[in-house]
This record gives structure tokens, sequence and C-alpha cells, in this order.
């Protein structure tokens, strides 16, 4: 009898376990496990207004060859967006009509962003392409991590505003 009991246990705790995470993912809870935002349990939370300069959000990226390599050097985690990218948290920098200047840092319509400073090089010594800049184009977002060694829109550019799946609402999380 107590042969049976251990793996009784076990598939029943597995099947609750797996229970409470579908139900905590169908409720919007999401686990971060990048630097970029501190590490640790956040909600999506629905965003019932226009989308501000300042919001921090999730965002699921598009399948642009820029996120496409950044997916196979390792800078994005795998996830449930189209693409089978995770999304990202990340701080909305620059809106639709604002410009973006992208040299040592970014400039956001001539002022600088604090803490924007844009790397030839990754972590790892890999040559690393900033965009080019310019006007944030309509249904777009510039996205921005104050993080040093974040992968934001400094890289990727501006990315199409119907991936926005809300605000980021912290939970449960570990200062870094």
């Amino acid at each position: 009898m107590r042969r049976r009991a251990v793996p009784l246990f076990l598939t029943g705790a597995s099947v609750l376990i797996s229970g409470l995470v579908l139900i905590a993912f169908l409720g919007g809870y999401r686990l971060n496990l990048t630097p970029s935002e501190p590490l640790g349990i956040w909600r999506i939370e629905e965003l019932k207004r226009p989308v501000a300069v300042g919001d921090l959000v999730f965002v699921c990226p598009p399948e642009t060859s820029a996120i496409v390599e950044a997916r196979v050097l390792g800078y994005l985690r795998r996830g449930l967006c189209a693409g089978g990218f995770a999304p990202l948290i990340k701080r909305v920098a620059a809106l639709p009509g604002q410009h973006v200047d992208i040299t040592d840092h970014v400039a956001i319509d001539g002022r600088s962003l604090p803490a924007s400073t844009v790397r030839d090089r990754d972590g790892e010594g890999r040559p690393i392409t900033p965009d080019p800049g310019g006007i944030v184009p309509p249904h777009h977002l510039f996205l921005h991590s104050s993080f040093a060694s974040s992968y934001d829109s400094r890289y990727f550019g501006p990315v199409p505003d119907s991936g926005l799946l809300g605000l980021a609402r912290p939970v449960f999380t570990f200062n870094q």
C-alpha cells in the first residue's frame, strides 16, 4: 500500500501545481526572469486609457529580423507571443510622432533619455547594431529600460502598439 502512495501523491501534487500555474497565467500573472525589471511575479493590468510616456507595459515583440536575431543570440526568452517570444516588460519612452535620435545615447524630441547609453557590443563582446532612430510611426511605441544591458528599442526600433498587452504591475519582486 505504501509503495503506491508516493506515486499517487506526486501525481496529485503535479496536477495541483499545473492547475495553479494555469489559473495564474489566465489571470494575467507572469514570471519575470530577466534583469530589465526586478525579478519575480508580475501581473498584466488592462490599460483603460491611451498609453502614455512613462507607462511600464507588457508588450509582445513583433517578428522582425532584429527580434528573431535577438532570440537566436539569447537576448529574448521563449514564450507565448506570436513567433514564440516571451512578452517584454519595458517603459514607454516615446509615442507616435515623437523624434528619436540615437547616437551614443538616446534623445527624444531633443531631450536626453536618462540611462540610455547605446552600446556597440553586447555583454559577450559581440557587435550590436543600434536602431537608426527617427520619427516614431503611427501605432508604434519606442520602449526603454534603464537597465544598462537591456535589449530595447535602442536596438530593435519602435514596436507596433498592437502587441501591447497592458500595464506591468509588480506583485512579488526581488530588488536587484
